[in-house]
């Protein structure tokens, strides 16, 4: 099984990865950290830190805020251990071991650790899973305690939430005197495998395995823990959403198409693969793959954004991809780089790094300025500020990204996965290193028994080239393979000068260098990046004409401050040049694209009118879709007409 590699033996060195984690180290994690304590008074209190420390008996209060509100300070903790864990800071982590003392103390006599059910309905414990987030609040901070420990090697946060899983142990399981449930909003089930793996407790693994193969079954948990509350309608949550919205609609080994809420499902089909990985059940990781297909190939946008309704933030149908009414929320690009990593470490497929990829520089950066200080929650592909201000159906879609929400579930999910970077890169087992993303780095794997360092050196995503460079004792064989991205049309490979033939090493989109390798070898490789249309499949009817730019892994759209208004006017000519461009205004490092286009000259006053249109030519300009939003409110667009 190929492994995750520690975060600790990685050191990002590369350009534009560097300065992102610096930001979130230097800016997003003091900034989310004053939030959760209340002390930034132009944003809505948060009360997170203080609803842990009502229920820790050190002052007094109500709980405030959503059911999951332990979630983000849990978040919170995961990213600043991850920067630890690659920056050491001793204030930093001083100010983590003063909440974590709180939460210790918030934890009550039986393991059981919830600031809700503590604070506002104690007595009520696991009565309604299906809403209350019990389980998903222990996950978020079962993986942060498995950050911190791995990062600074503390174990109160780990003791906390093992006594924590311990408690869950007695309350889920087949035995008759245990509740035959599972999380509405799954979390908890790649939490207890990450538990697993640091504990070595095979009991954690079981529960998670459970939480999973008990999802779906008949009798439904959720109707019968409803009609113990005393509801009159037991099929429904919250009154709308049915158990679709849940994956709870069947069981998962019988699930073929994704359904519902798309961060939950993306949450679950990642903790699918793991347990599926540790527990060799084949079965398992089949329907991971078919709901893979499912997802990337019928149900994803160009930008790795996936859910495309705001009713129920949920997947619709196969092709339904509406472009200004996306709802594409930050964390459901975060859950699908999740479960992506765990697809290529349990079958190595460029597929999945593509997939990882196209997310990571599209949809995930997108949720985030670039100074760090604001969010968006939802990432659609066009923006009209006038309409989505205005329409009821568009009432999900911000104009400007925002400082803090009152579901705050994404800021920190955005800061704990670029904090954590170093973990995607690359993975490894004892025969194999592979290099699943192009970031600047240097990292070290024991391979055949032997220390093996690898420096990564790129200007990725802009440039063409990446080298690779061993650094080893003595001479050892093994396998390097490295990712060739889709969207590469004429790749090049070298080792040490000589070209390779890459139609005779190419496997399932990797190139496998099998040799024995010696000190200072060095591998070459070249991605020419040109800029790209490309074209939606002809049952995403928004898109029928229409082109959308690429360059490498980068989706680019038009901006207002750049073009002017009524983007949707602009029309591409199909043989018209797209060039590279340096015209970025504040960010004279990002590749531009532009082109020559044309715009409509209508009558002045006239709502129609008949005949022969005239046409103006325009110059246009399009900018990465990661950076749309830093300039001000404006029209946004993605995909073009194309004449």
């Amino acid at each position: 099984m190929r492994r995750w590699i520690p975060i600790t033996q990685v050191k990002v060195t590369d350009t534009f990865w560097r300065e992102r984690m610096d930001v979130v180290r230097e800016v997003v994690i003091p900034y989310q950290e004053d939030i959760l304590h209340d002390r930034i008074e132009e944003q809505e209190p948060s009360y997170a830190i203080r609803n842990f420390r009502i229920a820790a008996g050190l002052e007094d209060g109500e709980y405030y805020g959503m059911v999951f509100q332990d979630s983000d300070v849990a978040k919170w903790l995961e990213a600043a251990a991850y920067s630890l864990a690659v920056h050491p800071d001793a204030d930093l982590e001083s100010r983590v071991e003063e909440v974590i003392a709180v939460i210790e103390q918030a934890q009550q006599e039986d393991g059981y650790l919830n600031t809700f059910y503590t604070v506002k309905e104690p007595g009520k414990r696991w009565t309604n899973l299906r809403e209350n987030h019990e389980l998903y609040c222990a996950g978020h901070m079962m993986e942060a305690a498995v950050a911190y420990y791995e990062a600074v090697g503390k174990t109160t946060l780990l003791d906390v939430m093992c006594r924590m899983a311990d408690h869950i142990d007695t309350q889920f399981g087949p035995e008759p005197e245990k509740r035959q449930g599972y999380p509405g909003h799954e979390e908890i089930e790649l939490a207890l495998v990450k538990l697993y793996r640091v504990t070595n407790e095979e009991r954690y693994l079981r529960l998670a395995e459970y939480f999973i193969q008990q999802r779906g079954q008949e009798p439904h948990y959720f109707e019968e823990e409803a009609r113990k509350r005393g509801e009159e309608d037991v099929k429904v949550t919250h009154g709308l959403w049915d158990y679709s919205y849940s994956q709870s609609h069947r069981p998962v080994l019988e699930q073929s198409t994704a359904e519902g809420h798309a961060v939950r499902a993306v949450y679950l089909y990642s903790g699918m693969v793991d347990v599926a990985v540790e527990t060799n059940n084949e079965e398992l990781l089949k329907v991971c793959q078919t709901l893979w297909q499912n997802v990337t190939k019928q149900r994803m946008y160009i930008t790795g954004g996936i859910g495309s309704q705001s009713f129920g933030e949920a997947f619709t149908i196969d092709y339904d991809l509406p472009n200004d009414t996306a709802y594409t929320e930050t964390c459901a690009a975060i859950g699908l780089i999740f479960w992506a990593k765990r697809m290529l470490q349990a079958d190595l497929n460029g597929s999945y790094g593509d997939v990882m990829e196209r997310a990571l520089y599209n949809n995930v950066l997108s949720g985030i300025s670039w100074d760090g200080k604001q969010f968006f929650y939802v990432n659609p592909l066009e923006v009209r500020p006038d309409v989505a201000e205005y329409r009821n159906d568009h009432r999900h879609v911000m104009t400007e990204r925002q400082g803090w929400f009152g579901c705050a579930c994404c800021p920190p999910n955005v800061a704990r996965l670029l904090a954590s970077l170093g973990q995607y890169i690359y993975s490894h087992d004892d025969e194999q290193i592979t290099v699943d993303l192009f970031v600047g780095s240097e990292a070290d794997f024991k391979v055949q028994g032997q220390d093996v360092r690898l420096h990564q050196e790129t200007n990725y995503p802009w440039d063409a080239a990446v080298t690779l460079r061993l650094a080893l004792e003595s001479s050892v064989k093994f396998e390097l393979a490295v990712r060739i991205p889709s969207w590469c049309r004429r790749p090049e490979l070298s080792v040490n000068g000589e070209a390779v033939d890459l139609s005779q090493v190419m496997n399932n989109g990797y190139a496998a260098l099998e040799r024995t390798w010696e000190d200072d070898d060095i591998v070459e490789l070249q991605l020419p990046m040109q800029p790209e249309r490309v074209y939606a499949h002809p049952s995403v009817g928004e898109n029928s004409g229409r082109t959308a730019l690429m360059r490498g892994p980068v989706v680019y759209c038009l901006e207002e401050v750049d073009n002017g208004s009524q983007l949707r006017d602009i029309q591409c000519p199909g043989d018209a040049a797209v060039t590279e461009s340096s015209d970025a205004h504040q960010w004279p490092w990002a590749v531009c694209l532009a082109f020559n286009g044309f715009r409509t000259v209508f009558p002045e006053q006239a709502l129609y009118a008949m005949g022969q249109l005239e046409y103006e030519s325009v110059s246009v300009v399009a900018v990465p879709y990661f950076l749309w939003g830093n300039r001000g409110r404006g029209e946004m667009l993605v995909w073009l007409r194309e004449c």
